[in-house]
Parts: C-alpha cells; sequence; structure tokens
C-alpha cells in the first residue's frame, strides 16, 4: 500500500481517494496510537463533504475508546492554538486548503499542535494496513454537537496579537471565499475599528475557493477599485494563507510579506541570525535583495512541514511560502492567514503607511511563469523505475541555473501535475524557457510511461 499521507496531510478528491471508511480508519488508528486521554480536537472547513467525514472520523476515534470535541468550521490555525491551550492529545482538520470543492483531505496536529511527524504518518498506516476495515455508513448516530466557546478563545488570541494597537481609519476588503475565514475575519478587524467589507462571506462548500481566494485575485481587486479601500486581503480556503492587496491593486505575496516583516525585525535587531526561511519557490529577485541588506535566505523543498522544520533546526522566527502561509513565533509558527493579515495592517498602522507605499520598498521581484504539465497518472503509485527515471530527467532540466535565471520543477503534492517554474530577468526568456522545458519534458515522461 502506497503511503496516504502527501506533503501536507492526507488529500484527495471525496469519494475516491478520500472515503468514509479511510476517515473512519484514520480516526481509530489515530486513537489507538495516542497514549494521552485527553479529547482529540477536530474541525473542518465548509466543503459539503466535511461533514461526512467528521461523522466517520469521530466515529473512529469513539470506536478506539478515544473522546473527540467538535469545534465546528474554523481556520486550520486555529486547531494548534487551542490543542496545546487546552491540553488537547491532538487534532484533526478536515480540509484541503486551496484546493477546488470536490476535494478533501485530513490533517492531523500532536499534543503540541505541531503537525504530525513522518514516523508518526508510519505508524498511523502501518495500523490502517493491518486493520483492513472497509467501513460503510453508520446506523447508530453520534453526537457531533459543536463547541462555540473554544472558537471564542482562538478569536480572542487574535486580537491580543494586535498589542492594543487598533485599525481605526483604515478601509479594508476581505475576501474569504466561501471558507473557514467566514466564521471570524469580518468579526476581528470590526472589532479593531476598521472599515471592513467583506466579500465571498457565506459559509457555502461548494464555491469554497471557486474563482476567489488566494488563488484567484480579481474578485479582490474588482472590489478594491469599486470601494477605494486602503487595502485588502485574500484567504484559502482554511485560512491558514493570505495574500494582500494594496490601493492601486498591487499584489502583496508571501515573498513581498517575509521581505518587508523581516526588514522590520532585522532593523529592530530582532531576527535571529538575519534569518529567513523559504522554499525553492521563493523569487530570485527577493532573495538577491534580502542578501543586499544583510539577510541570509535559506530554501528548503515546497511544504510548510519543511519550512517548520528548518526554523526549528536553524531557530529561525520568520519563515513562509510565496503562497501567502507565513509561520511567525508569534503563534508558534502555525500559519495564519488572519494573524498575518492583522500584522500587516498593524505595521502599516503603526509606520503611518499606505500599504502601496510600504510595498513600493520592497523588492523588485524576477519574472516567473509556473506551468503545469498534466500527468494521466499519481506519481506516488507508479513503480520505483519510473519514478526514478522521471526524477533523473527533472534533474536534469533543473541544472539549466546561472546568476540571473533559475529553474524548479516538482511534482505536485496534492494533483496529478508537474509544476515547472522558470524565472529570470529577462521577461521573454523565462516565457520561452518555461514553455521549452515544458514540452520536451512532458514528451520524456511520455516515452517513459509508454
Amino acid at each position: 500500500m502506497q503511503s496516504i499521507f502527501g506533503t501536507d496531510g492526507i488529500r484527495g478528491r471525496f469519494n475516491e481517494e478520500i472515503t468514509y471508511s479511510l476517515a473512519y480508519n484514520v480516526g481509530y488508528a489515530l486513537g489507538l496510537t495516542l497514549k494521552n486521554n485527553n479529547p482529540i480536537l477536530i474541525g473542518r472547513d465548509t466543503r459539503i463533504s466535511g461533514d461526512i467525514l467528521l461523522k466517520a472520523i469521530a466515529t473512529g476515534i469513539i470506536a478506539s475508546g478515544k473522546k473527540f470535541i467538535n469545534i465546528g468550521i474554523c481556520p486550520t490555525p486555529a486547531l494548534p492554538f487551542l490543542i496545546k491551550k487546552e491540553k488537547m492529545s491532538s487534532g484533526i482538520m478536515i480540509s484541503a486548503s486551496h484546493n477546488p470543492p470536490e476535494y478533501n483531505g485530513i490533517k492531523i496536529f500532536d499534543h503540541n499542535g505541531q503537525k504530525i511527524t513522518k514516523s508518526f504518518e508510519n505508524n498511523i498506516q502501518k495500523l490502517i494496513e493491518d486493520l483492513k476495515q472497509d467501513k460503510s455508513l453508520p446506523i447508530k448516530e453520534i453526537s457531533l454537537k459543536t463547541n462555540k466557546e473554544l472558537m471564542n478563545v482562538y478569536i480572542q488570541s487574535l486580537i491580543q496579537t494586535m498589542e492594543g494597537e487598533n485599525l481605526s481609519g483604515m478601509k479594508i476588503i476581505l475576501d474569504t471565499c466561501y471558507g473557514s475565514a467566514t466564521t471570524c475575519a469580518k468579526k476581528i478587524f470590526q472589532h479593531l475599528g476598521a472599515d471592513v467589507k467583506v466579500i465571498n462571506n457565506s459559509k457555502n462548500g461548494l464555491k469554497i475557493n471557486m474563482n476567489c481566494g488566494s488563488t484567484h485575485l480579481k474578485p479582490l481587486k474588482k472590489a478594491l477599485r469599486d470601494n477605494s479601500a486602503d487595502m485588502g486581503f485574500s484567504f484559502d480556503g482554511d485560512a491558514d494563507r493570505v495574500m494582500g492587496i494594496d490601493s492601486k491593486c498591487n499584489v502583496l505575496d508571501g515573498d513581498h510579506i517575509l521581505f518587508l516583516w523581516g526588514r522590520e525585525l532585522l532593523e529592530q535587531k530582532n531576527l535571529t541570525h538575519n534569518l529567513l526561511i523559504s522554499t525553492q519557490m521563493a523569487n530570485l529577485g527577493f532573495e538577491k535583495a534580502w542578501n543586499k541588506i544583510g539577510g541570509i535566505l535559506y530554501r528548503t523543498d515546497v511544504g510548510d512541514k519543511f519550512v517548520y522544520e528548518a526554523i526549528k533546526k536553524k531557530t529561525a522566527i520568520l519563515g513562509g511560502e510565496q503562497s501567502g502561509h507565513i509561520l511567525s513565533k508569534i503563534n508558534n509558527f502555525s500559519g495564519d492567514g488572519i494573524l498575518t493579515a492583522l500584522q500587516i495592517s498593524k505595521f502599516c498602522k503603526k509606520k503611518k503607511i499606505t500599504l502601496e507605499d510600504w510595498l513600493k520598498s520592497s523588492f523588485e521581484p524576477f519574472h516567473q511563469e509556473l506551468t503545469n504539465i498534466n500527468l494521466d497518472f499519481n506519481i506516488n503509485k507508479i513503480n520505483q523505475k519510473h519514478k526514478f527515471l522521471i526524477n533523473q530527467t527533472i534533474e536534469n532540466y533543473q541544472e539549466i541555473y546561472s546568476d540571473n535565471c533559475r529553474v524548479y520543477i516538482r511534482p505536485s503534492g496534492t494533483e496529478p501535475l508537474i509544476r515547472v517554474l522558470v524565472e529570470a530577468k529577462n521577461q521573454n526568456r523565462v516565457f520561452s524557457l518555461s514553455s521549452e522545458i515544458a514540452n520536451r519534458l512532458g514528451l520524456e515522461i511520455k516515452k517513459i510511461m509508454n
């Protein structure tokens, strides 16, 4: 059996890779694995399939002899915060993050609120393989009553990160993308005094991430133009990442957030080793500008768990991904899009500067082109010989590198795709090289698989 775990928990299409039976077995195996008898905290985003998977996981946990608490629809970062604060034994978030509505996923956290280790994943995988249980929908109903008090505890923790600073006088637009941020983003920004308009703010699991949110910024840009706002923030389905937009519709992505936030900490002499942690997707212009002001950028594989591992290993205090997944010391390095949006707003208020002017002081990005090669197979499920040949081919292409050009190729951790990133100062070179590599690599992969 291939590993059910990818780069960020278990992910796939509902009723295909992610089934009721699998969810039940995960809940059951997790319950058996835990020595601590404290409850397991469960949350989910707005997807329609979330309710069925919640029942499956909860039933599995009960069957294992453990208890659970259902927090209901919530941002993913609420779980790690509450697990640690309320001394839970573990936590499960049912979400496929930024993926379309037909996908869902299961993210598991340990008693410290950290995503579980590879060793922990292997233990659960082995138990599931040994169980070989194919569970259907249960006849007996179990109580899935939602604990609303815990969400209020999480909301208050976000407000407290502002350290008494308010957002009065700031006009801010939020795109909650029909997902987890609908539960609390508007309430938090309004409580802090901001003039807030929210779009895509209904809990609609059929629309989550569909032409909205952090991967589709057009609705937020339109709302900014129509409402003459100071800034806007767009969250993904489970609100662990965010993208910002200034009043002129320029994009504040994760690279710019890290550069600007990091520079503040650098100037305050609060940045350990002058170090930021990011991934192979980070813009080369970001790296060069950061080096120029005395900073060091350390790159990891793509995925927030790799960023987190590097942060702990190198005792850094800030890291993240270009996609807007930011990990800071403020909340024990749990990616939280709402917290990040609050911090950006707070910096602008304290510095008495618009986001537009602050973003102007950031780095000049190199041109980037991200091309997807569609596969008609799951790269994690092919035999080792084919996998080795494909990886070897990818490595050969990645050697096309010079001081002002970079090529990075990786299989997607959640979809049947290979992603080709090319970046350089010269835009024409980026487009031609990106197209050439994608076409040639696509043909070579087809030859390997035939």
